[in-house]
């Protein structure tokens, strides 16, 4: 079987960053890549581009890759346009896996870049609305508003804001958790302190203020259970991932003791499964598909970076990566067991609450952490002998699950 490798990966410090245009920040992130990887941007064979947003916020409509790539320096190869939601930079990442499996090419280029924040905020929020069937959207909200149901908002907590119907949605994921195995506001509040604690130790997070519990809890409401520190803001940023087969690795000269082997690529999308299955959830079963592959478990597994839109996304895919049963992840994230240290360590980056989410770069920024962490480099935050790494990245809503889930898992 090929073999894969990312010989380089990079990424801009994901935030606010106004006065920089969007080809400033992928030509910043394919810059650091190549050097990374030690090749040259004339060696790559492929190119997979990742944006949501520059049709509706730049009028990029069509060809965003063609246009960002002949500003930065590559032309004259296949350029395939990519857009699967958040999870768009992880699939531009498994679609240049295929490539190279397929023989097409030797190296290939993976890179997601956005601008989201804008003058007109509404607009850049507006973004999210197109993340599910928009001929059915007060039906899908109606579906997926019933999960919260049965558990009463306390006084004052909830936002006279305006923001994300998504954000109503979450919240309605994790009452349905609440009701269904006991976890509490606490709990959720935990994943959050613990991520934004980890991203202090991370340069390129958008966010590097540390939190206590009982700071998350008095934060600003969104809407119960959820505060600001727990949502994932908007941001700026780009990040890319040059990736070879063992003969492009000696085509460019990389460093192997650097190049971390890419043991599973696994994409799926969501199934009509019943609300009474979460044993069906689309991550629970891509991740038992990468584990297949991988030959491994989820106790083979040394450190995670998930999708953690708000808080209780960590929680719902700690369980269906399989690191503790159904209903365990908010004790374990009390308890410690997800913080550096821990007996899992989950988003050391600091996760999409704290290092951002800049949608098409978002996953290809988490496969930067873990890449960094198999080789020994993250400093303050390295998970000590780390051999083993898994991603999941997920995007859109469809039924009651994600549209459409990324696993990656990484090997030392």
């Amino acid at each position: 079987m090929t073999q894969i490798y990312v010989a380089g990966i990079a990424m801009t410090v994901f935030g606010r960053h106004p006065e920089r245009s969007l080809e400033d920040l992928a030509g910043e992130a394919l810059t650091r890549a190549v050097a990374d990887a030690g090749c040259t941007a004339p060696q790559i064979g492929v190119a997979y581009y990742s944006g949501m947003t520059n049709g509706t916020l730049q009028g990029q409509i069509s060809i965003p890759g063609q246009v960002i790539f002949s500003k930065i320096g590559i032309e004259g190869i296949p350029v395939y346009n990519v857009e699967n939601a958040c999870a768009s930079g992880s699939s531009a990442f498994n679609l240049a896996v295929q490539s190279l499996k397929a023989g097409t090419t030797d190296v290939a280029l993976a890179i997601g870049a956005e601008k989201m924040n804008i003058p007109d905020k509404a607009k850049a929020f507006a973004i999210f609305e197109g993340g599910w069937d928009v001929s059915r959207a007060d039906e899908n909200a109606a579906t997926l508003m019933k999960m919260g149901e049965g558990i009463t908002p306390p006084p004052g907590s909830e936002s006279d804001k305006p923001y994300s119907k998504f954000m109503a949605i979450y919240a309605a994921f994790c009452r349905w958790h609440m009701k269904t195995y006991g976890t509490t506001q606490r709990q959720i509040a935990a994943v959050c302190a613990k991520n934004h604690q980890h991203s202090v130790h991370n340069p390129w997070s958008q966010f590097r203020k540390p939190f206590t519990v009982d700071e998350v809890l008095a934060a600003p409401p969104i809407t119960y259970p959820i505060t600001l520190p727990m949502c994932a803001p908007l941001s700026d940023g780009a990040a890319a991932a040059i990736l070879c087969t063992e003969e492009g690795l000696r085509r460019i000269g990389a460093d192997r003791k650097r190049c971390v082997r890419v043991a599973a690529s696994v994409i799926r999308s969501f199934t009509h499964r019943r609300l009474d299955e979460p044993e069906k959830h689309i991550s629970r079963l891509a991740a038992l598909q990468a584990y297949e592959i991988a030959g491994l478990g989820p106790h083979d597994i040394d450190v995670a970076e998930v999708h953690d839109a708000s808080a209780m996304g960590e929680i719902i895919q700690s369980e269906n990566l399989g690191f503790v049963p159904l209903g365990g992840g908010g004790p374990a994230a009390e308890r410690g067991d997800f913080t550096l240290g821990g007996r899992i360590p989950i988003n050391p980056s600091g996760g999409l609450e704290s290092k951002g989410h800049p949608l098409g770069a978002t996953g290809l920024g988490q496969l930067f952490e873990l890449v960094t962490q198999l080789r020994g480099e993250a400093g303050a935050r390295q998970v000590e002998g780390a051999r083993h790494a898994i991603q999941e990245n997920g995007g859109g809503l469809q039924g009651i699950e994600e549209a459409a889930v990324a696993i990656h898992i990484l090997a030392k």
